[in-house]
């Protein structure tokens, strides 16, 4: 069941991740650029503990995260590494909370899945929490509180938002092909079960009650189905790595209420074209599907193809406001 049908969306966002280290100049960028669709930005060029798995291992109840040479490693009590994640978060939320002061409206936060989180968490033994089902399934509960806290602190330091979270999923798929390697690096984690992995996901997105939960993934071969069965409002994808074999699927996500967050606007620098020749694919995509073009807005939320980090910080804002500009061209020429 998607939750849609109910909640405006904006027409533009950011995926998540910016560049630099500056937390009030990537809130001022991030409220700035989407003045109905704000997002928390997040900074993983500060180091361990702002990147995506330290973040939101910085999340987990009763459940401990610290670096180690191969990435990070659950462990006993809260470390060093852990203090750092919680003090960016504040950090971010503080700077946040100083730029949405008043408003009201969506605002996305975001954090890794439980089976990114699963296959990029290791346990005391060195192997990924992938190896272990039970192990998994833990960390997804340990997700779930944890996410329920910070949702609820989100929400009472913006009394206005809608808050939109998306769980960022780039290794799904990976995961459901058996495809991630073991500590060695000789062989690979056993595919996980299917079902197993959707029901998972419906476990993790029914934390946001009626809120609504976006999926993001900039891998190719996205699994929308699975993805609307687990109960995502809103798939977020990077628009270029789909092919016409995503055609069906595509148009049953749409029929179905599911929002299409179409990253069109590259992650890292280049030129970009007129707004646009941006979303001609999109609009492209639609004619071929033969959905009624007055649908586009209603259906579609424009975004870069994946998080920010690697741009310049010039390009990331120039980024963000052409995703605005892109947006507005989709609506006001949907043919």
């Amino acid at each position: 069941m998607s939750n849609n049908s109910q909640f405006s969306f904006g027409a533009a966002t950011g995926v998540g991740s910016l560049p630099g280290g500056d937390a009030r100049e990537a809130a001022r960028t991030a409220t700035g650029a989407f003045e109905d669709f704000p997002f928390l930005p997040e900074l993983p060029a500060r180091g361990p503990g702002a990147d995506m798995i330290g973040r939101t291992a910085g999340l987990l109840v009763e459940v401990y995260a610290r670096v180690e040479p191969s990435g990070w490693r659950v462990g006993d009590r809260p470390g060093r590494d852990t203090k750092r994640a919680w003090a960016w978060l504040g950090e971010d939320l503080d700077a946040l909370e100083e730029f949405t002061q008043g408003y009201e409206g969506p605002l996305k936060v975001q954090a890794v899945g439980p089976w990114t989180l699963a296959a990029g968490l290791e346990l005391r033994n060195g192997e990924s929490a992938l190896s272990d089902l039970g192990a998994s399934r833990d960390l997804a509960g340990s997700l779930a509180e944890g996410l329920r806290n910070h949702l609820a602190d989100v929400q009472r330091r913006v009394p206005g938002a809608q808050i939109v979270l998306q769980l960022d999923e780039p290794s799904l798929m990976a995961v459901l092909r058996g495809h991630v390697r073991s500590a060695s690096g000789y062989r690979t984690h056993r595919a996980v079960d299917r079902q197993l992995v959707e029901d998972t996901l419906r476990e993790v997105i029914g934390v946001h009650g009626s809120g609504p939960v976006v999926v993001h993934s900039c891998a190719p071969d996205v699994p929308f189905a699975l993805l609307r069965r687990a109960g995502a409002a809103g798939v977020s994808f990077d628009f270029s790595l789909l092919t016409e074999r995503d055609d069906d699927v595509i148009g049953e996500t749409v029929e179905a209420g599911t929002r299409l967050f179409a990253g069109v606007v590259p992650g890292t620098d280049t030129a970009l074209s007129d707004p646009a020749g941006s979303v001609m694919g999109v609009r492209t995509l639609w004619r071929r599907l033969g959905l009624r073009p007055g649908l586009l807005a209603e259906a579609v939320t424009i975004t870069p193809s994946c998080g920010l980090a690697g741009a310049s910080p010039e390009y990331a804002r120039h980024a963000l406001a052409h995703c605005v500009r892109a947006a507005r061209s989709l609506a006001d020429n949907p043919e």
